[in-house]
């Protein structure tokens, strides 16, 4: 159990800054956080106010400070535009999906335009062939767009007619 615990404070470490590391009472704050992240009840002793809310304060800000690199995946949906207060589609899942008269959305796989110099024929094959989305991705993306991309649409000599219309699938 010991060097359990001392394996995971390892990887805990580095949420520390090299700041705190000395002063008794953010070293306990520190503590206070590795032994909740372990699942412990263990409570660390009292100190001042002061001293708690000065460490607190550094630890966001550290922790803000490495969190404003990443970047944040977004869903850029408008749900009320300014020129005429209607909902708008997101133009990627437009370009990158086709969603299917029975509810189903298609794509193409990852990767299928990037490298092709070092891929092998067989790969390239896989990589051209369509998918299916799962239904958590369907809904998701029906909710991405309007209606308008929702309809059915008749198109001449139409490469998908035959997957439009699914028979016994539930969706």
């Amino acid at each position: 159990m010991a060097a359990a615990l001392r394996r995971v404070s390892g990887l805990l470490r580095p949420l520390i800054p090299l700041s705190q590391r000395g002063q008794g009472c953010a070293t306990q704050l520190a503590s206070r956080f590795s032994t909740l992240t372990l699942g412990h009840t263990q409570r660390p002793a009292i100190c001042s106010a002061v001293q708690l809310s000065s460490a607190f304060h550094t630890h966001l800000t550290w922790t803000h400070s490495i969190l404003k690199n990443t970047v944040q995946p977004a869903r850029t949906l408008t749900y009320i535009s300014l020129r005429k207060g209607k909902r708008k589609s997101v133009k990627s899942v437009v370009k990158r999906f086709l969603r299917l008269h029975c509810g189903l959305w298609i794509r193409k796989k990852a990767g299928y335009k990037k490298k092709l110099w070092k891929k092998k024929p067989a790969r390239k094959q896989r990589l051209r062939q369509h998918v299916f989305c799962n239904r958590t991705q369907s809904k998701l993306l029906d909710k991405m767009t309007t209606p308008f991309w929702r309809r059915r649409n008749w198109f001449a000599n139409d490469p998908y007619q035959k997957y439009h219309d699914r028979t016994n699938l539930q969706v």
